[in-house]
């Protein structure tokens, strides 16, 4: 996976455009009905930060708030697709990750921010982009632009709120930095790819098996082959932390995570939706550095 930093910030030139715009606010009745802003997140890891970002000010619907719901494979109630259609700002992932809402924002008549596109990372790449530092701050910074738009007499409330979510943001970075001291070039493996951004961001180095690697990322069976390359490698000490997506357990990744265990393999275990013990993505986030860097210790 390319390095999304310097296209996520170069993103950043384009936000104006705020990834696809349906429509410039000319829904404006909601807003000027109640005093807020109906937006809709296909995820609650972005609807959180919509809240954050937009407060009192906002209304926010995320349509899945859950783990146990794989937004790959999800199909929208025609409640769902009615949320999304009738919301002022609708946030998207992108990349192929939630198309079914993406298809339902091309219709609306909403400012639709897209997270994926906004970080410059394209269909059959890795998808899970809000794992990225610098997605983070680009969305955030998008969806600043779209509440601003739908409602411009709030602006400064909207530039308050976004130094704050940044305040929350930079403090993220900033252990991540910390950690990247004992991390950086640390060889590691993921039964999924899931927080790959994140591992980078810390300066690990991917060492999946490629065979491995290409099956999961292609949602694919991995080959027996596959699978005892991914497990040699562990029992002989090639990979040093092992990151498993607890959202996709099988009877393939138990053979992966024994192997570890066997040998001692410190393990990072992760979702790729937002756990409900979270009420921020940032929070989340933090969590997941602290994770790293006890595994690690």
């Amino acid at each position: 996976m390319h390095r999304i930093a310097r296209i996520a910030i170069a993103a950043l030139a384009s936000v104006g455009m705020l990834a696809s715009v349906a429509a410039c606010g000319s829904g404006q009745s909601t807003s000027e009905k109640n005093g807020t802003i109906e937006v809709a997140a296909s995820v609650n890891q972005w609807g959180t930060v919509a809240k954050a970002l937009g407060g009192d000010n906002v209304n926010v619907t995320s349509i899945i708030n859950s783990t146990n719901v794989d937004a790959h494979d999800y199909e929208p109630t025609t409640s769902d697709i009615a949320k999304l259609q009738k919301a002022q700002v609708i946030i998207v992932n992108g990349a192929g990750y939630d198309a079914w809402a993406v298809k339902a924002a091309q219709t609306a008549n909403a400012i639709i921010v897209n997270a994926a596109e906004i970080g410059g990372v394209n269909d059959g790449e890795n998808p899970h982009v809000w794992f990225s530092a610098d997605v983070r701050k680009a969305v955030a910074q998008a969806i600043t632009e779209a509440y601003e738009q739908a409602d411009a007499a709030k602006k400064n409330d909207f530039d308050k709120m976004n130094d704050r979510w940044t305040a929350e943001e930079n403090n993220v970075e900033s252990k991540i930095a910390e950690v990247k001291q004992k991390t950086d070039g640390l060889a590691y493996a993921a039964t999924e790819s899931v927080a790959s951004y994140l591992a980078e961001d810390m300066g690990l180095a991917d060492a999946t098996p490629s065979g491995y690697a290409r099956a999961t990322a292609n949602e694919s069976e991995p080959t027996p082959t596959d699978i005892k390359q991914f497990t040699d490698a562990l029992k002989a000490g090639e990979i040093k932390l092992l990151v498993v997506n607890t959202q996709e357990e099988s009877e393939l990744t138990g053979k992966i995570t024994d192997a570890a265990k066997s040998v001692e393999v410190p393990m990072v275990e992760l979702t790729e939706q937002m756990p409900e013990q979270y009420d921020s993505l940032t929070a989340w986030m933090e969590g997941l550095v602290d994770a790293f860097s006890q595994a690690i210790a």
